[in-house]
């Protein structure tokens, strides 16, 4: 079993940690589902503003920093991983910003009070700040187990050689 355990730490020196990679594309992807659910919405110019206009930069952040961190968990970059904690942590704080606000707002449309994001939408975007939160939190987790595995085993390897 202790060699089974060796290999398998030994293979990691070669091989990609593909699964936080995947988990950080997953992220990306519920951030895009967010995003799009949001842009799309036409409740008159409600959306027309500075935190909008915020919001698309921070996506664009986003995006960047995470692809960025998601080839560093390939090659267990420690770093990465509290990169991707620090996004994770800011999703769940978006919730409390854009959707928030526009769950409680109202608009004129046509001279009549409109919600500005009814509950199923509200309910929608929460969920895919929530899961992508998860999915880069998760990556970074695994990653930092797997780093530190593959940073034990190659000390044991030079002390080995020595």
């Amino acid at each position: 079993m202790n060699d089974e355990r060796t290999i398998q730490r030994d293979r990691m020196r070669f091989i990609n940690n593909t699964q936080s990679s995947n988990l950080c594309y997953l992220g990306i992807l519920f951030n895009v589902f967010y995003f799009v659910s949001i842009y799309k919405s036409d409740v008159g110019t409600y959306y027309y503003n500075i935190l909008i206009g915020a919001s698309i930069v921070y996506n664009l952040i986003f995006m960047l920093a995470v692809f960025l961190a998601s080839e560093g968990v390939k090659v267990y970059q420690k770093s990465s991983s509290y990169l991707l904690c620090a996004v994770g942590i800011g999703q769940i704080i978006r919730i409390f910003i854009l959707p928030m606000r526009a769950h409680t707002a109202t608009t004129i449309i046509n001279g009549e009070d409109a919600l500005v994001m009814h509950d199923g939408q509200f309910t929608r975007v929460v969920v895919y700040l929530a899961v992508s939160a998860v999915c880069l939190i998760v990556s970074a987790l695994i990653n930092l187990k797997k780093a530190g595995e593959l940073e034990e085993h190659m000390k044991t390897l030079n002390a080995q050689n020595a």
